[in-house]
């Protein structure tokens, strides 16, 4: 089985935040609440011109998840396609899942008493979909899911087409891991 991964490519975020309100449309997410985060840094001068910087924060999907580890209850688990899914109906609200998580991707919802986390859109993977956040929303065509190493050669391809901006793959590229390489 081919390897799923949610490869986000920050350099190319603008900051719109439309993969949050795509996120929060499909999981009905409660008020306050985001699977997928776009936290911003600036405005800073770079080379005498103010810039921001966005990085988008979403659950990596890691090849070895803490949080599998850290539920007592099983309500995380991860697929044999890699997925990591959180079930709710599950959850003691124990919290200990968030103090596992080393990217701080799982929240919880203080109304329900339970965690909340991106389960890369299973739901609609499992039918030929895309991720919500995925699915051609993001305006600078910066999250990408399929294969890591495939995206990542995409990416690198669109750099060099832009006359080598920024680093062929840069230390920006984060993406979510959801098989054992």
């Amino acid at each position: 089985m081919k390897p799923y991964g949610l490869v986000i490519d920050d350099k190319a975020c603008w900051g719109c935040k439309a993969c949050e309100v795509a996120c929060k449309q499909e999981n009905n997410a409660p008020d306050g609440l985001k699977l997928i985060k776009v936290l911003e840094d600036g405005p800073k001068r770079v080379t005498g011109r103010l810039q921001f910087q966005f990085k988008v924060q979403a659950c990596k999907h890691c090849a070895k998840p803490a949080c599998v580890k850290a539920c007592s209850f099983a309500a995380i688990s991860k697929r044999a396609d890699g997925i990591v899914v959180l079930e709710s109906a599950k959850c003691t609200g124990c919290r200990s899942c968030l103090e596992a998580c080393p990217y701080a991707a799982i929240v919880f919802d203080e109304t329900k008493e339970v965690a909340l986390k991106c389960n890369l859109c299973h739901h609609r993977v499992d039918q030929g979909l895309l991720p919500a956040c995925a699915d051609n929303i993001c305006l600078g065509h910066g999250i990408h899911f399929g294969d890591p190493a495939e995206i990542r050669q995409k990416i690198a391809e669109k750099r060099k087409l832009r006359g080598g901006r920024g680093e062929i793959i840069p230390k920006a590229i984060s993406y979510s891991r959801t098989a054992h390489p």
